[in-house]
């Protein structure tokens, strides 16, 4: 079925998401990083950028969070960048886990493959693969470069968060170990594991991420800027790791439920990726068990649903001007 939407329909639809949301209660800020729990739980924006450059922002979108878990979606494209997607397939993987984000078990049961880049232990091992190798700061140089290309701004590093965070990644030191003995992790262990630290802490807003969002839906081309940011081959790949795991043990639900890709963080985040169509971010600190934004997830679904939009709806879908 073929189908068109204006731009207004998307711009009422995004309102009216917020407007039905923002006064949603439940969940509780992430406690066991001490500068996420003390972020102001009232905050809430909703961003979406078009694949033609059109933003939409409502809310607190300018607000800088903490990226978090976001920030293994823009370092598997760097990796796919510098190594192609058939070396991150082979030297770390696309396989859901199942399992929570941080789990140890799932490296346990699957040590020739950390997986996938969108966990824990996948993205060390992706932090581990960017050149130049041995070179923290080169690296860090890298890591950053490209995720300001992919938002068409750049983020920027919340001290405090990064301090906050490297005091309590113990879980995180023995995933790293463990990708060293089972040859998974290509680069100094303390280098890879600080450079995953720092990108988690980055700040960055709503209306940055669906940015990415809509440069990752676009084929690479961010919409904003017009630069081609990497090689369009890379865009199917990135958002299929998206839709198997961007919610971790809850990725089928939400899928079933919202009908798009995305992918959560701990810092409130949640990027959207609605291919050739659109970018989609929301944020809002409290979370819920399993470590997703109460309210993100909850507006994306509600704009989702009012403009009956799903990748597997097989609606051919073309976005007009009013």
């Amino acid at each position: 079925m073929e189908k068109e939407i204006k731009i207004s329909e998307i711009k009422a639809a995004a309102q009216s998401a917020y407007n039905e949301v923002k006064d949603l209660t439940g969940g509780k800020n992430a406690n066991y990083i001490p500068f996420l729990a003390n972020i102001d739980p009232n905050l809430f924006g909703l961003s979406v950028t078009l694949t033609d450059g059109t933003s939409i922002n409502i809310g607190d979108t300018e607000y800088k969070f903490g990226i978090e878990s976001v920030s293994k979606v823009p370092t598997a494209i760097l990796a796919m960048i510098q190594h192609t997607p058939k070396g991150v397939l082979e030297k770390i993987g696309a396989d859901a886990t199942g399992l929570p984000f941080n789990s140890i078990f799932a490296l346990l049961l699957e040590n020739d493959h950390p997986s996938t880049p969108l966990v824990n232990a996948g993205a060390i091992a992706a932090c581990s693969l960017v050149a130049p190798q041995g070179d923290s700061e080169d690296k860090w140089k890298a890591i950053t470069k490209n995720i300001a290309e992919l938002c068409g701004s750049e983020a920027v590093l919340l001290d405090e968060l990064y301090e906050s965070e490297t005091a309590t990644n113990f879980k995180n030191h023995s995933i790293a170990w463990l990708l060293k003995q089972y040859n998974r992790i290509y680069d100094n262990v303390d280098i890879s594991l600080d450079l995953y630290t720092r990108q988690c802490s980055l700040g960055i807003t709503s209306s940055q991420l669906a940015i990415m969002g809509a440069t990752i839906a676009n084929n690479g081309l961010n919409p904003v800027t017009k630069l081609q940011v990497y090689d369009p081959e890379i865009s199917p790949k990135i958002t299929s790791m998206i839709a198997s795991v961007g919610f971790y043990q809850h990725t089928g639900d939400w899928l079933y439920e919202s009908g798009i890709p995305a992918k959560t963080g701990v810092g409130g985040g949640v990027m959207g990726v609605m291919p050739g169509l659109f970018g989609i971010a929301a944020f809002a600190p409290p979370l819920d068990d399993a470590g997703n934004s109460v309210k993100a997830q909850a507006v994306i679904k509600a704009f989702m649903n009012k403009l009956d939009l799903g990748i597997f709806k097989g609606d051919t879908v073309k976005i007009i001007s009013d």
